[in-house]
């Protein structure tokens, strides 16, 4: 909290209390975000006062250089004798994190005439914000950043691992029937499905060979031909 006045005994009795918000009790200022901070504004004096605008400024913590003005806002809120009033002031910080010297200042007019009142001149301390998991920034940062090592990843894997290519598979060959296959006639029959009896039966009949029924006949020929020959050889 702290504490203004108006610069002159000539000018309106102006009293200012500044305070940060019970959100900020160390009074940081946090880069990058909107830091507010309230003036009660008090008069004092037995006039009516206009209350014009409020602005500020930052300053080296040794020398007093300035370094960089904040914005100004623009009231025009009439304050009455005796009267109080609360108005609040934003401004934006983009500094490195340390300290520095924070000037605020309201100005506000009577009839003509204006006057400056210094509300708040102290050392502030620049802080970067929190990091938050529910940052929306912070958040698409991650999936960009996830997205790019998922992309070089499989890129990378695509060109040192071979791809396996899937093995076809070959026909299953259909097996030839096991067995001697006799035909007989136009049709045929396998002797597998022929019962081992009948099979026995079969092969024990003997049979003569058709070259020893042609050696027999060829054999009667002869023997007729010699018969003939000897009776015509006779003379009775």
């Amino acid at each position: 909290m702290a504490l203004g006045v108006s610069a002159s005994l000539d000018d309106p009795e102006i009293v200012i209390e500044t305070t940060f918000p019970e959100s900020n009790p160390f009074g940081h200022v946090v880069n990058g975000e909107r830091n507010q901070i309230y003036l009660l504004v008090e008069n004092k004096s037995d006039k009516n006062v206009t209350l014009q605008s409020v602005a500020g400024s930052f300053h080296h913590p040794e020398t007093g250089t300035l370094i960089k003005n904040t914005s100004s806002l623009t009231y025009g809120f009439p304050l009455l004798e005796g009267s109080k009033l609360q108005i609040p002031y934003s401004f934006y910080s983009e500094f490195k994190p340390g300290d520095l010297r924070l000037n605020i200042w309201l100005e506000h007019s009577v009839d003509d005439d204006k006057y400056r009142v210094t509300a708040y001149d102290s050392v502030v301390t620049i802080v970067e914000p929190e990091p938050s998991w529910l940052d929306f920034k912070l958040l698409s940062t991650y999936l960009v950043v996830f997205a790019a090592l998922a992309g070089v990843s499989y890129a990378t894997y695509n060109a040192y691992v071979p791809s396996q290519k899937p093995k076809r598979r070959r026909p299953t060959e259909v097996s030839a029937p096991v067995g001697t296959v006799t035909a007989s006639g136009s049709g045929g029959y396998q002797e597998e499905w022929i019962p081992e009896h009948h099979l026995k039966k079969t092969k024990g009949k003997k049979t003569k060979p058709d070259n020893v029924a042609v050696s027999e006949e060829s054999s009667s020929d002869v023997n007729g031909t010699e018969g003939k020959r000897t009776k015509k050889g006779k003379k009775y």
